[in-house]
């Protein structure tokens, strides 16, 4: 499909900046297929939802993978994308052209890296030196890694490390938040129990080719990125004894999502699975593994869009847009969400 299909405008002022306080206040938009679109609030979820459907959240944690240093006189930007083993990490490099296999390159805290390889994609691996777990070196010498537009419009500070950080962050590797969990507190998470609904998380480490743009202009010759993730044997069984019960599987955020697609099969058993997916959910993909999606409002021509998209119509979507938009719903990783129920 053509890329500039899923464009629209958005004004700037839409973007949010910082989540909103409590974090359980922020709106949500509620569409049911073809249905009227309805305003609530993320606290009224509990209400949208029935005895026996399962939410499933992504338990990643976000670690400090931006790193500013040296390499020689030029100044270098690191992100880390993606782990490779213990002590390498690929990373998105600024300023590439001034660095070379094999160059150190020195960060703040006494952090240093060698640049040993470089990718196709102008990528390079990391290796950090020293004996000292690289979490440990991340903490002393990194800053959480916030999404370019927001970036570009202030300073990350101390407030992030905490406000980019879901409840249920627990395991380390992300380096992007699974941001539609941002949005849940302890007493929204017992007013669901209280629901009769459940709860269930999973593992999938976000990288930063989740804020990579779409370059090309048919998503069929777009190459995704690749993120790791793991279902464990007795959450597939869970997950599995819900629907067989007549309950709904509902995603909670887009990483849940294609990880949980990732692992099902045709007939929409969903499978014990780790390892790397780089799924691409378009428009014509048919959805086996989840009944509905909990998620943020997502930048034009992304894959994200395109994502929600596939599960709701194109068509739907625009309307829904317009509509976040016309209300002024807040964007992005900061902003509020939608309960998505094809």
């Amino acid at each position: 499909m053509r890329v500039d299909l899923f464009d629209f405008e958005l004004p700037n002022e839409r973007i949010a900046l910082r989540p909103a306080r409590p974090r359980d206040s922020a709106r949500l938009l509620v569409a049911r297929g073809d249905e009227t679109i309805a305003d609530q609030t993320v606290l009224d979820l509990p209400a949208m939802l029935e005895r026996g459907d399962v939410l499933v959240f992504n338990d990643t944690r976000v670690i400090p993978a931006q790193l500013e240093g040296r390499r020689g006189e030029a100044r270098i930007g690191a992100t880390l994308h993606k782990r490779i083993d213990l002590r390498r990490w690929q990373a998105f490099v600024r300023n590439a052209k001034r660095l070379r296999e094999g160059d150190q390159v020195v960060f703040g805290g006494d952090v240093t890296a060698l640049a040993e390889e470089r990718l196709v994609d102008g990528s390079f691996i990391l290796a950090f030196e020293g004996e000292e777990p690289v979490e440990v070196l991340l903490d002393r010498a990194g800053t959480m890694p916030l999404p370019p537009y927001i970036a570009g419009k202030r300073a990350t500070d101390e407030q992030d490390r905490e406000d980019y950080q879901t409840m249920f962050a627990e395991k380390d590797g992300a380096v992007a938040a699974p941001t539609a969990s941002l949005h849940f507190t302890p007493r929204l998470m017992e007013a669901l129990a209280e629901r009769g609904v459940l709860s269930e998380t999973l593992t999938l480490h976000v990288g930063a080719g989740t804020f990579l743009p779409v370059k090309a202009d048919d998503t069929e010759n777009h190459v995704m990125h690749s993120e790791w993730g793991r279902i464990e044997p007795d959450l597939a069984e869970q997950l599995n004894a819900v629907r067989a019960a007549g309950g709904r599987i509902i995603s909670v955020g887009t990483t849940s999502l294609r990880l949980l697609e990732s692992a099902a099969r045709d007939d929409g058993v969903i499978e014990p699975w780790e390892g790397d997916t780089d799924i691409f959910i378009t428009p014509g993909y048919r959805f086996k593994a989840i009944d509905g999606l909990m998620t943020n409002f997502h930048l034009p021509k992304s894959t994200l869009f395109m994502l929600v998209s596939a599960l709701m119509g194109l068509e739907r979507m625009h309307q829904i847009y317009a509509r976040a938009i016309e209300q002024e719903y807040r964007f992005y990783s900061y902003g509020d969400s939608s309960l998505l129920l094809p």
